[in-house]
């Protein structure tokens, strides 16, 4: 099979070179070529943050449950069913019969085991072929059991509402303990899990091919094989999109949208889901350690023009840290910042930092990043409206991630960034509380710390209620805004467009890009 699909990928590549004459260029039936924002960094699930990857990686990969198609709602996977006990504190699996790795190994408890324990345990055997970025997801486990092979038991330190969600994020996707064992440390280029497909080839900065898996458990896919191509210009995957080079593409430029809405060539999705776009600013040190400035970089930005012009409507006006999509945790009362440079001139002179020089980090494109190099220079042009000097530095996304992550202290005072969420604890809960700092693992990159945000964020996520629960985000979303840690610019509605040839392809609120129902004729 893995030859086959190499001369589909071969196939398919003959068909890309010929962009040259579009009428010429087009995909082999049964190949679905995806037209990707970056390459990825890593094909190890719990390696990586990005969405980018995780659009590749929940077609390799099943966790113990997942997202029900076109909800946030968990459903089973490879877990058949499970209880949880009264006290909220211990979850037990009931695993699938039959399933086994791509590797052949078996599906069965111990293996379930070992994905968690080599995250969680610093002292695992194989905790090295880490890092694990978002390990935080499962941080309330204090044991995992695996008392018979189709049994997982796992035992919390404290009630912790939003574990099976964190369970079907791409985090709690499980891997093949004999490929980890193998690979070592090269394990994200040799990746084995229990997917609708398998990989098949990474040619770096070229592609990343992955073929059928014929004995799914849950149905062989409709698809021979999918690759991946990463494309970092948009302008260039608008391009090869059009000339028939790539069957789907993701986060189309906003003004392109009409172009494929207006030709029956093409279909054109549109989802909502729990994205949040915004500048993190950093706390720490410079002219935004004072509450004041951040405030006024607040009022200065024009998001109403930002929206309106730059995304063209695909996007609506953020108002803080949480996205409206997590209705039963949105605190409507939050209004976005107006647009008042006035308010903003007079803050910075409040606060002695008029004519501030500010350095800006912005990224050529990445996850959910909404036309991140036009948004960075109309956001430099208002800030200079009110006498911020603020100088752009713009990487390509991987190189962004490496600059950024590690937090912003002696390198910037403000940074692009893009969070597409599963559940009201997770932006804030990695990104904004003072335990979330770099140098504990953490996302907050701009060192943001507030006591009462902190005891807001801890009592949420212990609470079952989710009445109560939705009570202490609000309250939490109610200082944040007021602290203004972040810009907070945009909530992006997802988009996608397809060759008219694809069908079952659906976008999800999940923002994962799920393939297994896909068929191309």
């Amino acid at each position: 099979m893995l030859s086959h699909v190499r001369r589909l990928a071969a196939a398919a590549a003959l068909a890309l070179a010929a962009l040259g004459a579009p009428a010429l260029a087009q995909t082999p039936p049964g190949v679905l070529v995806v037209a990707q924002i970056a390459e990825p960094k890593s094909l190890d699930p719990h390696a990586v943050t990005a969405v980018n990857d995780f659009r590749i990686l929940m077609n390799l990969y099943d966790g113990l449950v997942r997202y029900k198609s076109g909800t946030l709602e968990v459903e089973p996977a490879l877990a058949s069913d499970w209880e949880i006990s009264e006290d909220g504190k211990t979850y037990t699996f009931t695993l699938r019969d039959g399933v086994s790795f791509h590797d052949g190994a078996p599906l069965n408890a111990e293996a379930v085991k070992f994905n968690f324990e080599r995250m969680l345990d610093e002292d695992h055997p194989f905790h090295d072929t880490g890092p694990f970025p978002l390990s935080f997801f499962f941080s309330a486990v204090e044991s995992v059991e695996a008392p018979d092979d189709k049994t997982v038991v796992f035992t919390l330190k404290e009630p912790y509402a939003p574990f099976l969600s964190n369970l079907a994020y791409p985090t709690g996707l499980i891997v093949s303990p004999d490929a980890v064992k193998q690979y070592g440390k090269d394990y994200g280029r040799n990746p084995s899990g229990t997917g609708p497909f398998r990989f098949a080839e990474w040619e770096s900065n070229s592609k990343v091919v992955v073929e059928a898996n014929p004995d799914y458990w849950d149905g062989a896919p409709g698809l021979q094989a999918v690759i991946f191509r990463p494309i970092t210009d948009a302008n260039t995957r608008v391009a090869e999109m059009l000339s028939g080079g790539v069957d789907v593409m993701v986060e189309v430029p906003p003004d392109n949208v009409a172009t494929f809405a207006d030709d029956a060539a093409y279909k054109v999705y549109e989802q909502a889901g729990p994205h949040l776009w915004f500048l993190i600013l950093n706390a720490k040190e410079g002219p935004m350690a004072d509450k004041r400035v951040r405030q006024a970089v607040n009022y200065a930005i024009d998001k109403t023009a930002l929206v309106d012009n730059v995304l063209q409507g695909t996007a609506e006006v953020a108002a803080g840290p949480t996205p409206p999509a997590f209705s039963w945790a949105y605190n409507e009362a939050l209004e976005p910042y107006p647009h008042d440079p006035e308010k903003a001139r007079a803050l910075l002179k409040e606060a002695g930092a008029e004519g501030a020089k500010l350095t800006f980090y912005v990224t050529e494109g990445g996850s959910g990043m909404l036309d991140p190099v036009a948004m960075g220079s109309a956001i430099q042009a208002d800030l200079a409206e009110v006498g911020l000097d603020a100088a752009i530095e713009t990487y390509e996304w991987n190189t962004f991630l490496g600059k950024v992550n590690p937090g912003l202290e002696g390198k910037a005072d403000m940074a692009e960034m893009a969070w597409m969420t599963n559940d009201p604890d997770t932006l804030p809960y990695l990104a904004l509380r003072t335990d979330a700092f770099p140098d504990n693992g953490g996302f907050n990159s701009g060192y943001y710390s507030n006591p009462e945000v902190d005891r807001l964020l801890e009592k949420a996520r212990r609470e079952t209620d989710q009445g109560k629960r939705a009570g202490l985000y609000k309250q939490m979303q109610e200082i944040v805004h007021d602290d203004a840690p972040w810009a907070f610019i945009a909530n992006w509605k997802q988009n996608a467009v397809t060759g008219a040839g694809v069908e079952g392809f659906e976008l999800q609120p999940s923002f994962f890009l799920l393939l297994h129902d896909v068929t191309k004729g």
